[in-house]
């Protein structure tokens, strides 16, 4: 305990005074910050206020059933007396907690990485804290990547092949006969590689836009639409420049035994055989498939937790830790789920090899045409099988992961 000034272990009367008298004074200033126009009482719109200005968004009826839940003489507003009354053994101190502890994008790696950056406070900017969970997000999804390689390998197989009537048992058997155990690693180095500069550039383009859009509006927090919209272009603006990782990614894990020798090979020879344009293949797909992603994501997940909220924020504003991974898994789920075609579209046009093979070079109008014709529409979503089937397995690592490296870089939780 903080106040346990002599570490003996126990708290005595002296120590239990202090830390009620420090308490106090920080409820104290925390009511006044929250009592925005001075008259000694919180009132539904201030509740509100205070939350909306840290990118929470409650409706006035939820903001009541918060107020009744601290409020005794039932006035519908908040004295002094009341708000200490309640919160001096409560362990929230603050209301930043609710928006701390909704955060969801760092600790969550499905491997696709088209989430909308987190919102962080002034706060956190400046203490440094941000840079240590964005590595601690970074190992996260390295080692969850790495874990769940030979599913996201499989996935690609089948989305490039699997119009040849390959079923999932049979995908894995066959790249095991053809390269061995090792084999269902192909492609994983780049695939961590790409998540440091490609996280690090979307948090950088999030907080660009993000200051022009709010403007001269210093320290307010964006709204959902506006979170959206900066999101999606941070992503565009990371995927284009990381693209050429992408391209290099599929044809690493598609490659047969002994085609390449390593990532300079392979770049070298797509260079040489295939010219420069090559390295953006799918592109126009990929770029599209941010905003169904970011946005039903977004959507999914506010949803979620704006329900949470309603039900059961009375007690405390920690959700635990089977809620927060629940929403996050399935609005990431549902967000994959509606650019899955525009992702496969994508995987095919990165692995089409040049014309040299024969094989006719279609566009992305050109790729859905040939699937819903050959295949139906259930050809948009070949490979969702293992896609879905990594979904559990890389949430669990890649938070587990998260927890154990913010503790290491001194993050407190």
């Amino acid at each position: 305990v903080n106040f346990d000034t002599n570490h003996d272990g126990q708290l005595d009367f002296k120590e239990f005074t202090q830390y009620l008298r420090t308490h106090e004074k920080e409820l104290r200033l925390m009511f006044h910050s929250l009592d925005r126009n001075n008259d000694g009482h919180i009132d539904v719109a201030e509740i509100q206020l205070s939350l909306h200005s840290l990118g929470v968004n409650v409706s006035t009826e939820q903001a009541s059933r918060i107020l009744q839940s601290i409020d005794r003489d039932g006035t519908m507003t908040i004295d002094w007396s009341e708000w200490r009354d309640h919160f001096l053994f409560n362990p929230l101190h603050n209301m930043e907690d609710i928006a701390h502890y909704w955060k969801h994008s760092l600790m969550l790696d499905i491997g696709e990485q088209l989430t909308v950056p987190d919102e962080f406070s002034e706060k956190e900017r400046r203490s440094g804290v941000v840079w240590r969970q964005l590595v601690a997000g970074a190992m996260a999804g390295a080692v969850s990547r790495t874990g769940t390689a030979p599913l996201d390998r499989l996935k690609v197989f089948l989305q490039v092949h699997g119009s040849n009537g390959v079923s999932l048992l049979g995908g894995l058997r066959g790249m095991v006969q053809e390269g061995g155990l090792r084999s269902l690693w192909r492609g994983n180095g780049i695939n961590v590689l790409k998540i440091a500069p490609e996280s690090a550039i979307k948090f950088m383009a999030y907080e660009q836009i993000k200051w022009l859009i709010r403007g001269s509006k210093e320290g307010a927090s964006l709204r959902v639409q506006e979170r959206f919209i900066a999101g999606s272009l941070a992503g565009a603006t990371a995927q284009t420049i990381i693209y050429p990782m992408e391209v290099l990614k599929t044809r690493l894990t598609l490659r047969k035994t002994g085609q390449y020798s390593g990532m300079a090979d392979c770049a070298k020879q797509i260079l040489r055989k295939e010219g420069l344009r090559a390295f953006y293949k799918g592109y126009v797909p990929n770029t599209l498939g941010i905003i169904p992603y970011a946005g039903i994501d977004l959507a999914v997940y506010e949803t979620l937790k704006n329900a949470w909220l309603q039900r059961y924020c009375m007690g405390s504003a920690d959700p635990g830790v089977l809620v927060l991974l629940g929403c996050g898994t399935v609005s990431s789920t549902c967000g994959q789920l509606a650019s899955y075609p525009l992702a496969l579209i994508r995987t095919r046009m990165q692995a089409q090899a040049s014309a040299l093979d024969g094989a006719p070079q279609l566009s992305m109008v050109g790729q859905f045409k040939h699937i819903v014709s050959h295949e139906g529409v259930p050809g948009l979503y070949r490979g969702i099988a293992p896609n879905f089937l990594k979904v559990i397995p890389a949430v669990s690592i890649s938070y587990v992961v998260y927890e154990h490296m913010k503790k290491a870089l001194g993050v407190g939780s």
